[in-house]
């Protein structure tokens, strides 16, 4: 499985770095791209997901140095908080515009070269896609949004033998989760609250979506249009006492 060439948005956070971590180790060349140009001491490339151009740069370098795709893990992703009365249309359009539209533009760039290579995308999207979460009306209808795209995309790309797919995690032990929480004005009891919000008891690693989305991406994986849930039984558990 290894010797693949592996692009991966949002490569700088938690998430896409566990997922250039993961893929790297299996030999594959991993290209990561992010907003920022360097993270961690390893040089990420420079791309803007909101902007066509900039998507389409970033793909014809990759082809031109490594001679083709064969995995795009569309990574990149902003959230905000508020219900849809407090959001403003600012932030539908900020959220959208790196969300949803940076999906659409990275899969509009690199689709060509994945078809020529049979390859894979994977979208990492979230249990709010399916769950309705407090103060979450803007993201939660941006991952809404890519879950009926990648639903989409697999079916316009059986003919061309690319396999989409996505991962819906629930909340994750992430460094932004971990901003997040404290910020609050009682971060231990926001952290037990998140935790205890999850039936297994604990937040989701990186590593285990980052693990989620390789398993996706093998070409041995029979799986097109699925949405695998890391959500720790959010969904799909209730518990009675």
């Amino acid at each position: 499985m290894s010797g693949r060439v592996v692009v991966v948005t949002g490569a700088a956070g938690g998430i896409g770095s566990a997922i250039v971590e993961r893929f790297a180790a299996l030999g594959d060349t991993v290209v990561g791209l992010d907003v920022a140009a360097v993270a961690d001491g390893e040089t990420i490339h420079e791309v803007d997901v909101t902007d066509p151009a900039s998507c389409r740069r970033a793909v014809a370098r990759v082809v031109d140095v490594h001679g083709g795709i064969d995995v795009l893990c569309n990574n990149a992703g902003i959230s905000a908080v508020g219900d849809v009365v407090q959001s403003t249309p600012d932030e539908w359009e900020r959220v959208f515009a790196v969300n949803v539209f940076g999906v659409a533009n990275m899969s509009r760039a690199a689709l060509p070269h994945l078809r020529a290579r049979a390859g894979a995308v994977v979208n990492t999207c979230s249990i709010v896609a399916s769950v309705g979460l407090v103060q979450r009306a803007v993201y939660g209808a941006s991952k809404g949004a890519i879950l009926a795209l990648t639903k989409a995309m697999a079916a316009d790309e059986v003919a061309h033998g690319v396999r989409v797919n996505c991962v819906s995690p629930g909340t994750v032990h992430s460094p932004w989760v971990e901003r997040l929480v404290g910020a609050t004005d009682d971060p231990e009891a926001t952290y037990e609250g998140l935790r205890r919000r999850q039936p297994l008891g604990r937040l989701v690693g990186t590593g285990e979506v980052a693990d989620t989305i390789v398993f996706l991406a093998a070409p041995t994986t029979f799986t097109t249009g699925a949405d695998i849930l890391l959500d720790g039984g959010i969904s799909g558990v209730r518990i009675v006492s």
